[in-house]
């Protein structure tokens, strides 16, 4: 009889001989994060950060555009604290002022004047949140929609359309006016959609030139009987029946209307469908790596296109939100500049439905309070658009953020923690 001791292991069986692995525990190689040093080290951090930098610049600009600085100025080395104190004093009534026009102010002679600032932020929040919410759906797929603009317009033309034209019973016709504005939205975003599922078209060209030609066909419509205001030569649209407009929160002193409440549950419905549903599943799945959801059985197109049906249709709810509740009439100018501003709430709120909210509302809050800082300090609004600019710019570098603040930026400590680092925690 042969010894099979002195054969090979691999003569002995076909099963492979594994050597025994010792036990590790996530504790020695990379301890757990602490709750705390998940909130210092988050995105949420980083964009309260980005905000608090932004409102720095902002800070510096105002004292050296203030009177009363450049004066303090030519004498600083000899009296310091004269031009110190003017750059307090232009800065904090600055801020007070942009505080007090769009939160609260608490100089005001009765309640409703007191709330009537955070009513007016509210009612500019609200096509910002919704439009918001249709650019941060697209990020969320990997598509860069910059045709919000143009969806505004088709959804705003469709349902001021309905508001202006049909004569249909109270809550019926509110309801078929926001109906319209969502399929004219949708239909804009569905073709942008529809060209890169089919053809491969880039949502970036398509989406901008469909900006244009919202706008002119709109400007075209106004100068047609079907829309002109009689007697008018202004493209200038009839204004929409009170049956079609969304009913004023806390009637006719505010502007606040319950087109605010209709952008919260946007907010839901745009979360649950993202975390919560199997098609929100297989959009981030596209959005994470296309190629790979195309071979896991996700039909990649059929992404592309109902999540820019569904970015327009959030669109065209901003356009309700313009000719339903605030405007009333249609115009050239009725999308404002909220179609491009959606972009910085969405980058902003990290592509998050619940991070788009709160950026909205304080996009909301700087062009309405930017308004009575303006009319109270005399400190052009310009400066809260540079505010804004900034905090895009910051949102677009986080490394740069950090490294200003040190957060998040210590050397792993072993060869194994730096790849996860590297690669966001999937090694």
């Amino acid at each position: 009889m042969s010894n099979t001791a002195d054969m090979p292991p691999a003569e002995h069986s076909q099963t492979p001989v594994i050597p025994p692995v010792a036990p590790t525990s996530q504790h020695h190689d990379e301890p757990e994060k602490s709750l705390i040093t998940k909130i210092m080290t988050g995105n949420g951090l980083v964009s309260v950060l980005a905000i608090f930098l932004s409102l720095v610049v902002g800070a510096i600009l105002i004292a050296f555009t203030d009177e009363r600085v450049t004066s303090t100025a030519s004498y600083f080395f000899s009296r310091p604290a004269d031009m110190l104190t003017a750059i307090w004093d232009s800065v904090s009534e600055a801020y007070i002022a942009l505080f007090q026009s769009s939160i609260i102010n608490t100089s005001a002679a009765s309640f409703s004047d007191a709330i009537y600032p955070l009513t007016e932020t509210l009612t500019i929040a609200t096509p910002l949140i919704f439009a918001g919410l249709g650019v941060a759906l697209a990020f969320r797929v990997g598509l860069f929609n910059i045709g919000a603009q143009g969806q505004i317009i088709l959804g705003a033309t469709l349902a001021g359309w309905v508001g202006f034209t049909l004569d249909l019973p109270v809550g019926i016709h509110l309801i078929v006016a926001v109906l319209a504005g969502i399929i004219g939205g949708a239909i804009w975003g569905g073709i942008a959609g529809f060209l890169k599922a089919r053809r491969g078209a880039h949502e970036v060209i398509v989406t901008i030139m469909l900006n244009y030609i919202a706008v002119y066909l709109l400007l075209y419509m106004l100068s047609t009987p079907a829309f002109q205001r009689p007697g008018s030569n202004n493209p200038l649209s009839e204004p929409v029946a009170e049956s079609a407009a969304y009913p004023l929160m806390f009637g006719d002193s505010f502007r606040l209307h319950w087109g605010f409440v209709l952008a919260l549950g946007a907010v839901a419905f745009t979360w649950w469908l993202l975390n919560r549903s199997t098609t929100g599943f297989e959009m981030r799945a596209v959005g994470a790596n296309p190629v790979a959801a195309k071979t896991a059985g996700i039909n990649v197109g059929r992404a592309y296109l109902l999540s820019m049906v569904i970015a327009g249709a959030l669109a065209g709810l901003a356009g309700t939100a313009q000719i339903l509740g605030t405007e009333r009439s249609l115009s050239g100018g009725i999308a404002a500049s909220f179609g491009f501003d959606a972009i910085t709430v969405a980058l902003l709120g990290r592509s998050n439905p619940i991070g788009t909210l709160f950026a909205g509302l304080l996009f909301g809050a700087l062009r309405a309070g930017g308004v009575g800082m303006q009319a109270n300090t005399g400190i052009p609004i310009d400066i809260v658009l540079v505010v804004q600019s900034f905090i895009v710019l910051f949102i677009a570098a986080p490394p740069l953020v950090r490294s200003i603040f040190r957060i998040g930026t210590s050397k792993p400590k072993n060869k194994k923690t730096a790849t996860k680092a590297a690669t966001g925690g999937a090694a």
